[in-house]
């Protein structure tokens, strides 16, 4: 027996469905961006909202520049453990004469360095897969993270890159990963804590090219 109370319950869902009320506001359905359009250059936009959100970012007009900066950072830092699985990138770097070590111990390394599938100039986000050779850990539990990218990475919303990654369906990742800067947390007191659940640092190094 179907109690009075959820009889009215379902009379009412009933003259609902009979009698629809048009939606008050028609506009603020559809599928327009409710964010600003693309102001300026990408470069520019990526690298004022990765800062923001306390990446480092460096701009390299050639991989002479990069291999340099990269040089000198390693030895500011005094980082000598370098975790590195990416080939082609390793070979660059090796054949550069840093004078560090590249480790496959991604537990006792100083910085992992690692590339991309896009970077997303919105957001300040660096956008990563498990189709990358360095797979699914290295941007996550190395101390520090140094992603190295080319200009024509660039993306300027979420949409676009997961468009790029989802032009060939045969080839999808099983994981893609936005990191956003360093990792970060405020459930603690609801204090801002940095570098707690990742990477207490990322570095962005982009190519021009």
């Amino acid at each position: 027996m179907i109690s009075k109370a959820r009889e009215n319950i379902l009379k009412k869902i009933r003259q609902a469905l009979a009698n629809p009320v048009p939606v008050p506001f028609p506009e603020s359905e559809g599928n327009n961006s409710v964010f600003q359009p693309q102001q300026q250059e990408p470069e520019v936009e990526f690298a004022e909202n990765f800062s923001k959100l306390l990446g480092r970012f460096s701009f390299c007009m050639h991989e002479q520049e990069l291999l340099q900066q990269l040089n000198q950072l390693f030895s500011m830092r005094k980082w000598n453990k370098i975790y590195c699985t990416e080939p082609a990138l390793l070979q660059k770097l090796r054949q550069a004469g840093l004078s560090v070590t590249f480790t496959t111990d991604l537990a006792n390394c100083d910085a992992s360095v690692t590339s991309c599938e896009n970077l997303v100039a919105r957001t300040g986000s660096i956008v990563l897969s498990s189709a990358l050779n360095n797979g699914r850990t290295a941007s996550v539990y190395a101390p520090v993270h140094i992603c190295i990218a080319y200009s024509h990475q660039l993306v300027y919303d979420l949409k676009d890159a997961l468009s790029g990654i989802k032009a060939s369906p045969e080839n999808l990742p099983s994981l893609i990963t936005f990191a956003t800067g360093p990792s970060r947390t405020a459930d603690i007191e609801k204090t801002l804590v940095v570098g707690v659940h990742g990477p207490k640092e990322v570095f962005c190094f982009l190519l021009d090219g």
